[in-house]
Parts: C-alpha cells; structure tokens; sequence
C-alpha cells in the first residue's frame, strides 16, 4: 500500500510522537503542524472512553475533517499493573493502523519524551513491532512555556536547576531546594499545602511563582501562593522556585 509517502507494498506508516505544547495552539513546531497536516490518523490519549483530552483541544484547528481523530485509553492512576494491558491495548489499535503502511501521529501536551504518555506507547512498539518507524517531533514544554510566561529565567550562567515532581518525599524535595538555584515543582496540584509549608520554612514562599494551563486559555499565574490555600488545581500546573529575585 502506498501512502504518499513513497513506500513499496510491505511497507509499515510511520509513528510520529508529536509533541504539541502547553496549551497554546501558536507554540506548535512548524514540523509538528506540517505532519499532523499529513497523517490520515492522529491518535490522542483520553482519561475515559469517548473524552476529548487537553493534547486534542489544542491542535482542533488544525484537523481537516478527512482526518480520524481517535482517542486512546489512559486511565489517570499509577497501578501498573492495570495499565499495561491498557497500554498494550492502545499500542496494537495503533499498530493496527500502522501495519496497513497508515502514517499515525500520537499527541501529547508538552514534549513526547518529558513525563509523557508517548514514552510508554514509544516502549511497546519498538518492542512489540520493531519493523515500525517511529520519529519523535520535540516540543515546547511547560517549565519553558512558564518561564516565558513569568518571565523568570530558568537559568544564567553557572546557576543549576532542577525539575522534580512534586509528589517526590519531603527530604528529597527538599535536598533540591537546598542544593539548586531554580527549581521546577511539576504535578503540584494534589500536594500544594505540603509545597507551601516546605517553601514557608525554607523561607522561599516569596520566590515562588505558581502557573496552572500555561498558554491556554483557562491560564492562571498566581506570585502570591498563601492565595491558593485551600484551592483545588488543575492537574497541569507547576511551581517555579527561584532563589534570586524573581
């Protein structure tokens, strides 16, 4: 089967893990436009059967109406062992595209390979059906986007940082605040009062800025976090901990 891409008959399409930024939809690559423009198929990752998910609202102006936009089942929990047949699953619906010589793009919000679902799907195909072709379109991630968005360097000259989940244990939460000069608090939104109290004690509270949905349109930045006590966040949010002046 030929696909327009030039392939013989016993070829397989591409899988392209394509990274679509933060939430706003301007930040796509020119690479990730022009192939989610060219796959027949783009697969996306949904939290139940049936939901739309972040990674999709952000490229829906982009899909022509010819093109199947498919959501793939990944479940929001962390019982691996549930969620590998889940993710075995996605990966042979894929495939199933894929063996036919179907291009697919799979997206993710932020970069394919920076906490991301894509890195799982990336694992079982290369593992499962190695005569697949997989590329991988970098994009922006959200400490970037959120950097930009506050305006506080991430970095400059021989400062270190780091980017750690929130979710890490107190001491090694921590050890990086002591030890870095930039710290970037991801998945922030089911620990925040645990991130307050360490902040509070190490006397950084006021060198903290917080950022839910960076680039969206539902995008908050908040420089005084005591405001968010007692808040419920959105899963996408981080803290940028810098120890200059922000």
């Amino acid at each position: 089967m030929d696909n327009g891409g030039g392939k013989g008959e016993s070829a397989t399409g591409i899988l392209y893990g394509v990274g679509v930024g933060p939430g706003d939809p301007e930040l796509l690559t020119l690479k990730a436009l022009r192939v989610l423009q060219s796959v027949p198929a783009i697969y996306y990752p949904a939290c139940a059967p049936g939901a739309k998910s972040y990674a999709s609202k952000i490229i829906e102006r982009y899909v022509r109406p010819d093109q199947a936009l498919k959501g793939l089942l990944f479940p929001m929990e962390k019982d691996m062992e549930r969620l590998r047949p889940i993710w075995e699953e996605s990966a042979a619906t894929m495939a199933a595209d894929l063996l036919t010589g179907r291009d697919v793009a799979f997206i993710t919000e932020g970069d394919p390979f920076f906490y991301s679902t894509f890195v799982y799907m990336d694992r079982i195909i290369r593992q499962r059906y190695p005569q697949v072709e997989i590329e991988v379109i970098p994009a922006v991630a959200s400490p970037m986007a959120a950097a930009a968005r506050t305006g506080v360097p991430l970095a400059m000259a021989d400062e270190r940082m780091a980017i750690v989940p929130a979710t890490y244990d107190d001491g090694f939460l921590l050890r990086a605040l002591e030890e870095f000069d930039t710290v970037v608090l991801l998945k922030v939104n089911s620990v925040m009062p645990k991130v307050m109290t360490l902040l509070e004690k190490m006397g950084l509270m006021d060198r903290a800025v917080f950022v839910e949905r960076c680039g969206s349109p539902e995008e908050r930045v908040v420089t005084d976090l005591r405001r968010l006590e007692g808040e419920r966040l959105n899963y996408l949010s981080l803290v940028i901990v810098k120890k200059g002046a922000l």
